[in-house]
């Protein structure tokens, strides 16, 4: 599907504040963190993957709207982040106008897959994909591009109402443009242990979805939402927190999910 042998995964969930940039940010950071070349494509026009990494609007001067109208290569794009092997595509406002630039191009939901095909996005050995909180032709593409998705879903009480949608929008993706789609996890975020309803929530999802779903919970933790702002992932921000250490788990998990899938 893609060039080189990356796994190129989507982060979507069509509902706000489930911790979507967030998760994108601090897997993206302990994947590199062990050695893996990780590439972020920042596909929502708020920008704050490219915040959170550090990236100034100022430095921006290429973004992936740029690699959605296909005037930018993934190289070109790419930069450095303060994060050893993590690069970002960053995000501008521009992004707010380019669906009604492609909308009545007949390839419009293959733009970012276009982009992803070109032999140098085959020098990242994980690509993920930050959407925008709603679908739209930008989570569109990115779900079209991807190997496969992963869904931050809050521990809350309309969690599972949410997710049901979510999954009919992936089984249409796969009978429209993308079959080989599959679901990568589904990982609970803002747990908090002190609350019955969080571990409910837990509960129920683990029952509906068994194996689809993530061993790690990721903890409601102060110092993860601190760090954005100080253009920093949590884990370097402060690597000992609860919240820190709950994705570098994350991100070996994910990591077994995909041996296993080379393996099967």
């Amino acid at each position: 599907m893609s060039a080189g042998h990356n796994r190129i995964i989507t982060i979507a969930n069509q509902k706000g504040g489930v911790g979507k940039t967030t998760t994108a940010i601090n897997l993206a950071t302990a994947l590199a963190a062990i050695g893996e070349r990780v590439l972020i494509i920042d596909l929502d026009p708020q920008g704050n993957a490219s915040t959170g990494l550090g990236i100034g609007r100022r430095d921006r001067k290429l973004s992936s709207y740029d690699l959605l109208l296909g005037e930018s290569s993934v190289v070109e794009a790419a930069l450095e982040t303060a994060v050893p092997n993590l690069y970002i595509v960053p995000s501008t406002m521009d992004l707010l106008g380019v669906e009604m630039e492609i909308a009545q191009q007949s390839d419009r939901v293959f733009k970012l897959r276009r982009a992803l095909t070109e032999a140098s996005a085959g020098a990242f050995s994980y690509i993920l994909l930050d959407c925008p909180p709603s679908f739209n032709l930008l989570t569109m593409n990115a779900m079209a591009a991807a190997h496969s998705i992963l869904v931050p879903l809050q521990c809350e009480f309309f969690a599972l109402e949410g997710l049901s949608q979510l999954l009919e929008t992936v089984e249409q993706v796969r009978r429209s443009v993308n079959p080989a789609l599959d679901i990568q996890g589904i990982v609970l975020t803002m747990f908090d242990a002190r609350n019955n309803l969080s571990q409910q929530v837990v509960n129920d999802v683990r029952t509906h979805l068994g194996d689809k779903v993530y061993h790690t919970l990721i903890p409601r933790n102060v110092r993860v939402s601190e760090a954005p702002s100080y253009g920093k992932p949590a884990i370097l921000y402060d690597l000992k927190c609860a919240g820190s250490q709950a994705y570098l788990q994350l991100a070996s998990e994910v990591i077994q999910r995909e041996r296993r899938r080379l393996a099967a």
